[in-house]
């Protein structure tokens, strides 16, 4: 039995759908665990490319039951959309293949609102969120005044509730933030539509995983952005509000960690992030722009272009740590074919001075100067490569020398984006 956590080494967009897609053969139940809407999983089937952003990559699959847990923030109207989306595609014929936690918090119309409010009031001091509500939200749920899926189920219950928070919201989008205040009566009439769909998928997620467990069934946990996103492992306060790494699965899912048998970091063979934030080996020239178009690195949420840089290997080093890696997933090799030349990040200086790990304070992280290492290209097409011997020798080496820098096996390489283009080293399942 193998149970394994699938999580993003870097700052998110790694390629997690992809390959928590093709892990999903080999389990029985996918599980998300954190985050909202504000994350995009981008999957390639054949000659359809389908964007999932709170729905688990594994409903693609017959069969197998996926689950939403209760570290995850859940937009009704959002899920709801996907939903209907799945069904015109002919999946999801079967409601019963996909679950919601009763513990889940809700996001409200007023956790957008302060969220956007929140944004535009900052300037050019904007964190760089997706404006969805997702922050507010977890701050709702730690504050102990969040609204959970049991409450919108109960009627009774959510109006109670809505009608003891909304005064206080509503004075902090008017009275500071400057923004319009939310209806009362308006969020009633449209969640109330919203409990009638959802109350169909609500379970005690946590218990039937432990059931599940016991019947020696294979679990999947699915992650969302990337561990330099964590709220508490991350580059605070340019982070998501989540607990992005493997510790989250158990806290957002209601298994034990005991349950947890490998942990799995997704990293692409270069580097890119969205929003605001330290990156020591941002490329903000022709290579980064090239980089940016070759890899079609443009967010699958929000369509903003991402930031791009060279691999850099204090970050996946300081995943490996906080993670307790037992594998790389290494996606998008095959965007490299086009350099001569390409360079990776070794190490840090910071005044001078070699660093051993991450600083914590962002001032430092941001004054980091990246020590590069400079490898050669392979210069020819990968897409086709069926294993790793079919690969260039440069491309191999390449793979290599990440996997030493690493100090974590390599075990699994992506050349392309549809599920056929991936050569699997080592399968976390068996």
């Amino acid at each position: 039995m193998a149970n394994v956590v699938v999580v993003g080494a870097q700052w998110g967009d790694e390629g997690k759908g992809k390959v928590v897609d093709i892990y999903t053969e080999y389990a029985d139940d996918i599980v998300r665990y954190q985050g909202g809407n504000n994350a995009g999983h981008t999957l390639v089937v054949g000659d359809e490319t389908v964007v999932l952003h709170l729905i688990p990559s594994g409903i693609l699959h017959e069969g197998k039951r996926c689950m939403i847990g209760n570290g995850v923030v859940l937009d009704p109207k959002v899920f709801i959309e996907e939903i209907q989306k799945l069904k015109k595609t002919g999946r999801l014929q079967h409601d019963a293949a996909l679950l919601l936690s009763e513990s889940l918090n809700i996001i409200m119309p007023y956790h957008k609102a302060i969220d956007i409010a929140r944004e535009t009031k900052s300037g050019d001091k904007k964190i760089g969120t997706t404006g969805r509500g997702i922050g507010p939200c977890y701050e709702d749920k730690i504050g102990r005044r969040g609204i959970r899926l049991m409450d919108l189920i109960n009627q009774k219950t959510f109006e109670q509730k809505l009608k003891e928070y909304l005064p206080e919201k509503n004075f902090l989008l008017e009275k500071f933030l400057g923004a319009p205040p939310c209806n009362y009566d308006e969020i009633v009439a449209e969640y109330r539509q919203y409990a009638e769909v959802l109350k169909k998928y609500v379970a005690d997620t946590s218990l039937l995983l432990a059931k599940d467990l016991q019947a020696g069934k294979k679990i999947l946990f699915e992650g969302a952005q990337g561990t330099l996103l964590d709220i508490d492992h991350g580059t605070y306060p340019y982070v998501t509000s989540s607990s992005t790494c493997a510790g989250g699965a158990a806290t957002g899912s209601g298994v034990s960690p005991r349950d947890i048998n490998e942990v799995v970091g997704i990293s692409k063979a270069y580097v890119t992030r969205v929003g605001s934030g330290p990156f020591p080996t941002e490329l903000d020239d022709e290579t980064g722009e090239k980089l940016r178009q070759v890899g079609g690195e443009f967010g699958a949420t929000t369509g903003r272009p991402r930031r791009c840089g060279w691999f850099d290997a204090m970050v996946i080093r300081y995943a490996v740590r906080v993670n307790g890696l037992t594998g790389i997933a290494l996606t998008k090799l095959d965007v490299l074919s086009e350099f001569d030349t390409i360079k990776v990040c070794t190490g840090y200086e910071l005044n001078g001075q070699q660093l051993e790990s991450l600083p914590a304070e962002l001032e430092s992280f941001e004054n980091c100067k990246p020590v590069y290492e400079e490898l050669p290209g392979w210069n020819c097409d990968i897409s086709k490569a069926k294993s790793f011997e079919e690969l260039p020798e440069n491309a191999r080496n390449y793979v290599k020398r990440l996997e030493e820098l690493a100090g974590c096996q390599i075990i699994l390489v992506s050349v392309g984006p549809r599920r056929d283009q991936t050569i699997i080293l080592r399968n976390p399942f068996i």
